[in-house]
């Protein structure tokens, strides 16, 4: 962790900024969580435990700062509330996110989809691509198999029903 955080330091002096000691704290909490998709609101309660004396407002410049440094994306899964995630190091994509619509689980995918259809719409539209964001919206493997097993006992208890 403590290297990431030294890299992420020399991309903030890079850009002129300061890791300050507020700065440092939301860094610490969205590696601790890296896998959360936090919210502003999140990553504040979180950081208030390690240090109190931060408020909402510095974690909400914090976080806007680093999105801005592209240290962290801002996603929105259509819900209405924006989420920060840590960019992959050496990434030259945005990763893809499958969010189930039963349970609101967020998988990512590592894997760029979508190089052959950057190609096309460079060439066709004649459009220089800079990122993209790929969200797929469904049901979750988890869910899926809640459902299977639910499909399967209901039929049983028909069955013993009847026996009654």
């Amino acid at each position: 962790m403590e290297q990431r955080i030294d890299r992420i330091k020399k991309q903030l002096h890079s850009q002129s900024y300061k890791l300050t000691p507020q700065r440092e704290a939301t860094v610490k909490v969205l590696l601790e969580h890296e896998e959360d998709h936090l919210s502003a609101e999140d990553v504040y309660l979180l950081v208030k435990e390690k240090a109190p004396e931060i408020g909402l407002a510095t974690v909400y410049r914090t976080l806007e700062l680093l999105n801005e440094l592209e240290v962290v994306d801002k996603i929105n899964f259509g819900d209405g509330v924006s989420r920060y995630d840590l960019r992959k190091e050496g990434a030259d994509h945005f990763h893809h996110h499958l969010v189930c619509i039963e349970c609101g689980s967020v998988d990512e995918i590592q894997e760029d989809l979508l190089g052959d259809v950057e190609r096309v719409v460079e060439k066709d539209w004649n459009f220089k691509i800079k990122d993209h964001r790929l969200t797929f919206h469904g049901i979750c493997h988890r869910c899926q198999n809640k459902e299977d097993k639910h499909n399967k006992t209901e039929p049983e208890e028909k069955e013993m029903n009847k026996v009654k």
